[in-house]
């Protein structure tokens, strides 16, 4: 990610990619930043580093992160905000990346590509199918639908 501009010539840019792609919103590309520090700072990478493989995150690197970083943030609301923001698949969030590449904001190096991010992760698998409440309490609900009718 290029620091390099101002932060009004930061909003602009990013602004503008939302207005010419419609398909996300301004807190999607938001959090794909926040995703991306929560991976380099996870994975140890130097990001003041002149060395590009120091700082470099691969797309799957980074969708890995995406998604611990979308559990921790949302939880079981992880699909639902996810969603509201336009994000529905892994392909999303590469389409979000090279918008941001393109725009001069995110750097990327010649291996990397949109294809980086086809076939990461199941949507419904990773934060519906495979979310755990974590803790060292018990939870349970039994389910059993009113037999009154709302007049």
């Amino acid at each position: 990610m290029s620091k390099k501009a101002s932060p009004q010539t930061w909003w602009e840019k990013l602004r503008g990619i939302t207005k010419k792609d419609q398909r996300y919103t301004l807190q999607a590309y938001q959090f794909v930043f926040e995703a991306l520090d929560y991976t380099t700072q996870k994975m140890g990478k130097d990001l003041s580093s002149p060395k590009e493989e120091e700082r470099h995150v691969t797309g799957q690197q980074l969708l890995e992160g995406i998604k611990e970083f979308t559990l921790k943030e949302f939880g079981y609301m992880a699909r639902p905000v996810l969603e509201l923001w336009g994000i529905r698949c892994c392909e999303d969030f590469g389409e979000i990346v090279f918008n941001l590449v393109e725009t001069g904001l995110m750097g990327k190096t010649a291996s990397d590509s949109r294809e980086d991010f086809k076939g990461g992760f199941d949507f419904k698998t990773a934060f519906d199918d495979e979310f755990q409440i974590k803790g060292k309490f018990n939870v349970t609900f039994k389910w059993e639908p009113s037999r009154t009718k709302y007049r």
